[in-house]
This record gives C-alpha cells, structure tokens and sequence, in this order.
C-alpha cells in the first residue's frame, strides 16, 4: 500500500475537517476563513493547500466522493451478485446518510445550494451524482442477468426510484425529526424491490 507524504497527510485531515464542517455550515458556507477558524490553522497556510474558495468546496467534494466510495460502493461490490448486491447498496447508503458526517449527507445538502449556480462545484457534483447512479444501475443490472429481478425491470428506473426513498428519508429525518424515517424508507425499499421481483422468487 503506497503510503502518504506528510504534505498529503496534513491536506487529507484538513479535508477530513472541512468535510465535517461543510456538512454542518453548507458548503457555500465554508470558506478558507471559516476553515481557518475552525481548525485553528493560518490562513496562508491553507491557501498553500487551496488556492481559493471555490478549489476548496470541490476538493472537499472530491473527499467525500472518495468517502462514499470507501464506506459505500467497496463493500457493495464484495457482496454476492443480484438482489443482496442491491440490498447492500441500500442498507450502506441508508447508513450514510445518518452516520457518514454529523451535519447529514454532504451531496444532499450541496445540490440544494448549487443547482441553479453553474461553474466548477456544479460541474463536481453533477459528476459524483451520475458516477453513484452509474454504479446503482449497474449494481441492478445484476439483478436482473441473476433473475432475481424480472427481464423487464429498467435498472436507470429503479435507480431513480430508490435515490427518491433516500431523499425523503434524508428530508425526514433531519427536518421533519421524523423517528420512523428509516422504518419507512425500508418499507418503501421493500415494496420496490417486491414489485421487481420475478415471478419464480415469489411462487
């Protein structure tokens, strides 16, 4: 395993921290100023890693696409294909969204600020959105080649249907402090997954 420098090890915590932060301040509310107060770190030091605002909320979203691949996509992959494959997925997303930073889900939040403001954080998000998508979809199409689900299930459909579940848990749950989100975001995932079925599986 190819090991860090300590210049790379230093950007990757304050990373780490700034992740954190954004998650709990927006990301248009993090800034090298914030940054620096927050970490108690010099404000020309961190413009030795960042050279401005803007290259700093699309480093932190590259960090935490990273994240989302570590804690979320790997261990997916590992899991046997079709249907568990596609419950993994579920079940570390679910996870993410309430564990991953203490301010919610990074992605969530930041798409609400920068959908109608076009430049380069756009641009990052737009991409961490179609690579995770991309990923489901495959991830379904598995389902479908094992015959867990039926020939005519549409992958790109199911994608876009479970990342709604996913979004009315995370709206649930952190605005409305709903205490049953996640048990009807599993019965909302259930009845997806049930209406993708088979037949054979369900006899």
């Amino acid at each position: 395993m190819e090991r860090m420098g300590k210049g790379e090890s230093t950007k990757a915590a304050i990373l780490e921290e700034a992740t954190e932060l954004a998650s709990l301040v927006g990301l248009g509310g993090l800034t090298i100023g914030t940054l620096a107060a927050a970490t108690r770190l010099s404000k020309s030091g961190l413009y030795a890693h960042f050279a401005s605002k803007e290259a700093l909320q699309v480093q932190v979203l590259q960090y935490a696409r990273d994240r989302f691949t570590d804690v979320v996509l790997r261990p997916t992959v590992a899991a046997p294909r079709g249907e568990p494959r596609v419950r993994e997925f579920f079940e570390r997303w679910i996870t993410w969204q309430s564990t991953a930073f203490d301010g919610g889900c990074i992605f969530v939040d930041a798409a609400s600020e920068f959908d109608d403001q076009e430049g380069p954080v756009r641009d990052e998000l737009v991409r961490a959105e179609r690579d995770k998508l991309e990923s489901l979809t495959l991830i379904v199409g598995t389902a479908v080649s094992e015959g867990h689900f039926r020939d005519d299930v549409d992958p790109e459909q199911f994608a876009y249907e479970l990342e709604g579940i996913i979004l009315a848990h995370h709206h649930a749950r952190r605005l409305m402090r709903d205490g049953r989100a996640e048990e009807r975001a599993r019965r909302a995932f259930d009845r997806l997954v049930d209406s993708c079925r088979a037949a054979a599986r369900t006899a």
